[in-house]
C-alpha cells in the first residue's frame, strides 16, 4: 500500500506526540510543541514563548525525537543548552535528567553509552565528565554562558588550557545550540549570533564536516536583537521563516483565561521603607495564606540591604514568618538546599508564611509561584520574567513595582535611565499584567516595541578575532587575549574564589577546589577587596593565590591575575563570605570551608627521585584524579603517559589508530583513514631524549622508543622531567611539539613542496622552482 506525505506527516506527528507524553510525564503537547518538532530539518530558530509554557520541554523533546527516536543524523549529536545564571543551569540539568530518565535515555556515565544520552552540567568547579573523550555519542551539555561561550572561542573559563581546543572543536561542530532566556544575556547574545553566522559560512564552503545551528529561546525574545551585524542578513532571513510564537487561536486554557494579576506601581525612598511596607503587605494578606511573598531586587547590595532589615523585624519573627535570601553570590553548597528548601513547586502552597527576597536570579526557569511579587522597576524583558514568578499555574496574585526614581544612570545601575522609563511607562499603561493582557499590549502598541526591547551590545565579534583565538598561546607576559567583552559587559564579569585553610606561605600544589566551594565575585570588586588600592599587590595579612599551569604550583596573586574567568584561592581567615548572605567584602569573620573528600583521595605512589648522577626509588602523596585532568593542568605533566606495563611508540599509535578510526567511521566516515594515520603517528615525538630520560625503573626495557611507562617509572617532582643529562635540561618540552616537528622533518625529506610545509607560498615557491630549474642548486 502506499502512502502519500499527508498521512506520512500525520504519522510522523502522533509518533511525536505519544514520544512528547513519556518524555513530559503524562503531559500533552501544546500546539506549538508540536510544531517546534515537525520540521524533519533541524535548522536556526527564534523561540518566543510566555513563561510557564514549557519551553525546556518543547526543546529537548524535538531533538529527541528526531536524533534519538528517528535517528536522524542531519541533526546534531550534541544538544548545547546555554543559560546567563548557575541557578537556571543547575534547574535545566535537573529537569532534562528526569525527563529522558523516563524514556530509558539517560546514559549513567559508566555502561554503554551507545544509544543512550549523556549529560553533563559545566558550570565553575562542576565535574562535568568526560564528555569531551566521546565526540561520537550524543549528549547535553548544559551550562552557563561564560563557561560555554568561552569555551565556544577557545578560551574556556575554569577549563585547563591543554583542553580549550577539544572543547572548542566539539562545540562549534555537530552542535545543537539553545540560546535560553537570551533576554538575560546582554553581548552574549550578539556573540551567539555571530558564531552562527560564522559557522553557516563555514558549512557553505564545505569547511564544516557536521552541521551547527542555533535556537534562541524567551519569552520576550525579539528578531531585531540578531540584526546588528551586517553579517547577519542571511540568518535573520532564515529566523523570518522559522519564528515560533503561540498563536491568537491558541491562546485558551486556564494559564490564559484564569488568572489575575493586578498591577500597583509605588514610589520608595530607600530599601528600609521598602522592607516596612513588605512587612505591613506581607501579614495584612495573611502572613503567607495564599502563599508566599516573592521580593526581587535590581542589585545584591539592596537584596541584602532589604533582606537585613526583614531579618531584624520583631512582628514577622513573632508571627514564624521565614524570611530568605538569594542571589548568584553565593556557593553551590549553600544554594542547594534553596531547591529542596523554598525554590519549588510543593513550598509554594497556599499557608506558606515565607517572604523570599532575591536578584534577577529568579527572573526565569526557577518552578516558584508567589501570590505577592515586590519588584523593583526594571527594563521591560525583566519584568516581563519577573511576573511570570506570579500566580504562575493560574489564579489570583497581586504585583507591586517598587520605583525609587533614580535619576542616574550610576543609581540606576545595572540599568539605564531610559530603560526604567520605559518600563514605567508601560505599567501605567496596564492594569493587569496577566500573560493574555501583555501579549494584548504589545499587539496593540507595536510602535511602542522599540523603547521596551532595546538592544545594543557594546561589542560585536567580528571573523577575524575569532581566527586570531585560534592560536591558544598566551603572550610573552603570560596573559591570554581577553575575551569577556564579547560574553557579558560592565562589571558583572565574574572570577571564581574558594576559600581554604592554609598551613605555611603556600597551599599544597594537590589543592584544587570542587564545584560546592566555588563562589561567583565580580572581578572589579575582587580587585578592590584583595589588593591595595592603585597597587599591584595584595593588602597586607591577605593571602590569595592563582594556579601557575607552567610551575605547577599556586602562586602569589596580583591585581593583573584578577580577570574574569580566573579561579583565586583565598585563604579563609580572610573572609569575605557569610553562609547566610554569600559573598560579603566587608565580612571578616573566617570563611568556613565546604567539607571536602580530599584527604580520602590523597594516596601514596611509587616514584623516582634524583641521587647524585643517578637515581633511587621513592614515593609521593597525590590527589586522585582523572589523567587527562593532571595532564591538561600544566604544561609539563605526563599523567597519560602513565599506564600498567611499558608500551612502545608504534604499539601505542597502533592503538590510537584503531580507536581514533572506529569513532571517525561514526562522525566522519570520509576521514576515518585519515584520522588512522594521525593516530599511528601522533606520539613521534616521544622518542625524544629529552621523554625518554624521563623514565627510570629497573625493569625499563633497553630502547629508545618508550610511549608508556608505569607510575614508579617517573619522576616524584617535575623538576626532574626531561633532564637528557646533568646539564642539559629541556624545561617546558611538550612531545606534541616534538611529534609535529618529526611530521615536517619527514615531510621535507619526502615533498619538500607541500602545503603543510609552505603554507600560502606555495605560488611563489613554485615560481623560484621554475627559474632555478637544471640551474644544479636545490
Amino acid at each position: 500500500m502506499e502512502c502519500d506525505g499527508s498521512m506520512i506527516k500525520e504519522s510522523n506527528s502522533r509518533g511525536s506526540d505519544r514520544f512528547f507524553t513519556s518524555l513530559a510525564d503524562g503531559k500533552e503537547p501544546h500546539r506549538w510543541q508540536r510544531e517546534l518538532a515537525r520540521p524533519t530539518v533541524c535548522g536556526n530558530r527564534l523561540i518566543r514563548i510566555p513563561t510557564g509554557f514549557g519551553k525546556t520541554l518543547g526543546a529537548l523533546a524535538a531533538w529527541s525525537w528526531h536524533r534519538m527516536h528517528r535517528r536522524d543524523d542531519d541533526w546534531p549529536r550534541r544538544l548545547v543548552w546555554c543559560l546567563p545564571m548557575r541557578v537556571l543551569a543547575e534547574q535545566t540539568e535537573s529537569e532534562v535528567r528526569a525527563a529522558l530518565e523516563r524514556l530509558d535515555l539517560l546514559w549513567d556515565g559508566s555502561g554503554d553509552h551507545a544509544g543512550k544520552v549523556g549529560v553533563h552540567l559545566l558550570m565553575g568547579g562542576a565535574d562535568a565528565g568526560r564528555w569531551h573523550l566521546y565526540p561520537e555519542r550524543e549528549a547535553v551539555l548544559i551550562g552557563t554562558q561564560d563557561m560555554l561561550l568561552s569555551r565556544a572561542l577557545n578560551r574556556g573559563y575554569a577549563s585547563p588550557r591543554a583542553r580549550w581546543p577539544m572543547e572548542f572543536g566539539l562545540l562549534n561542530h555537530d552542535a545543537l545550540w539553545v540560546m535560553d532566556e537570551v533576554q538575560l544575556m546582554d553581548v552574549g547574545l550578539a556573540t551567539s549570533g555571530q558564531l552562527q553566522v560564522f559557522r553557516d559560512e563555514d558549512q557553505a564552503a564545505g569547511k564544516s564536516l557536521r552541521p551547527c545551528f542555533t535556537w534562541w529561546m524567551s519569552a520576550t525574545l525579539q528578531r531585531g536583537w540578531l540584526e546588528k551585524s551586517p553579517d547577519a542578513a542571511g540568518l535573520t532571513g532564515e529566523l523570518a521563516r522559522n519564528t515560533h510564537r503561540i498563536a491568537t487561536r491558541d491562546r485558551v486554557g486556564h494559564l490564559w483565561e484564569d488568572v489575575a494579576k493586578p498591577l500597583e506601581v509605588v514610589p520608595f525612598a530607600n530599601p528600609n521603607t521598602l522592607a516596612r511596607d513588605i512587612s505591613r503587605r506581607h501579614r495584612d494578606g495573611g502572613s503567607g495564606k495564599s502563599g508566599p511573598t516573592l521580593v526581587v531586587l535590581n542589585t545584591v547590595k539592596r537584596a541584602v540591604d532589604v533582606w537585613t532589615v526583614l531579618q531584624r523585624d520583631k512582628t514577622l519573627r513573632s508571627a514564624g514568618t521565614d524570611v530568605r535570601l538569594i542571589h548568584s553570590r553565593f556557593r553551590p553548597a549553600e544554594r542547594r538546599a534553596w531547591r529542596e528548601g523554598f525554590l519549588n513547586r510543593q513550598a509554594c502552597a497556599p499557608d506558606t508564611n515565607r517572604i523570599i527576597v532575591s536578584t534577577q536570579v529568579v527572573e526565569a526557569g526557577v518552578d516558584i509561584s508567589a501570590f505577592l511579587l515586590v519588584t523593583e522597576l526594571a527594563p521591560w524583558p525583566s519584568l516581563v520574567q519577573r511576573f511570570g514568578r506570579c500566580a504562575r499555574w493560574g489564579g489570583t496574585g497581586r504585583v507591586v513595582v517598587v520605583d525609587f526614581r533614580h535619576d542616574s544612570d550610576r543609581k540606576a545601575a545595572p540599568y539605564s535611565v531610559d530603560e526604567l522609563d520605559a518600563s514605567r511607562d508601560a505599567c501605567d499603561a496596564l492594569q493587569d499584567v496577566g500573560p493574555l493582557h501583555l501579549e494584548q499590549f504589545e499587539e496593540e502598541n507595536v510602535a511602542f516595541l522599540p523603547r521596551l526591547y532595546p538592544y545594543e551590545p557594546a561589542h560585536l565579534l567580528l571573523r577575524h578575532e575569532v581566527n586570531e583565538l585560534f592560536d591558544t598561546s598566551p603572550d610573552l607576559s603570560g596573559a591570554d587575549i581577553d575575551i569577556s567583552r564579547f560574553i557579558r559587559s560592565g562589571d558583572e564579569r565574574d572570577i571564581h574564589v574558594f576559600w581554604a585553610e592554609v598551613a605555611g606561605h603556600a597551599p599544597p600544589s594537590n589543592l584544587k577546589p570542587s564545584r560546592d566551594e566555588l563562589c561567583s565575585v565580580p572581578f572589579i570588586e575582587a580587585r578592590g577587596w584583595l589588593c591595595r588600592s592603585g597597587s599591584e599587590s595584595l593588602k597586607p595579612d591577605v593571602g590569595a593565590w592563582v594556579w601557575d599551569w607552567l610551575s605547577r604550583e599556586w602562586r602569589t596573586v596580583a591585581r593583573r591575575d584578577i580577570f574574569p574567568g580566573q579561579t583565586v584561592l583565598v585563604e579563609a581567615a580572610a573572609g569575605g563570605y557569610r553562609d547566610d548572605a554569600g559573598w560579603d567584602p566587608m565580612s571578616s569573620e573566617p570563611v568556613a570551608p565546604v567539607p571536602t573528600d580530599d584527604d580520602a583521595r590523597l594516596v601514596n605512589r611509587p616514584c623516582w627521585t634524583r641521587d647524585g648522577e643517578g637515581w633511587r626509588p621513592a614515593n609521593r602523596r597525590i590527589r586522585v584524579l582523572l589523567p587527562e585532568d593532571h595532564a591538561d593542568d600544566a604544561e609539563d605533566d605526563e599523567s597519560l603517559s602513565v599506564t600498567g606495563d611499558w608500551q612502545t611508540i608504534a604499539s601505542h599509535g597502533l592503538q590510537v589508530g584503531v580507536e581514533v578510526e572506529r569513532i571517525a567511521k561514526e562522525v566522519v566516515p570520509a576521514n576515518a583513514r585519515l584520522l588512522h594515520l594521525a593516530g599511528r603517528w601522533h606520539d613521534l615525538g616521544k622518542a625524544h631524549p629529552a621523554f625518554q630520560s624521563s623514565m627510570q625503573a629497573d625493569d625499563r626495557p633497553a630502547r629508545n622508543d618508550i610511549a608508556k611507562a608505569p607510575d614508579n617509572a617517573w619522576p616524584c617532582s617535575t623538576r626532574n622531567m626531561y633532564r637528557i643529562d646533568a646539564v642539559d635540561q629541556r624545561r617546558g618540552f611538550r612531545h606534541e611539539l616534538a611529534s609535529t616537528l618529526g611530521l615536517f622533518g619527514v615531510l621535507q625529506r619526502h615533498e619538500p613542496l607541500h602545503p603543510a610545509l609552505i603554507g600560502p607560498w606555495s605560488e611563489w615557491f613554485g615560481a623560484m622552482r621554475q627559474t632555478h630549474a637544471g640551474d644544479g642548486h636545490d
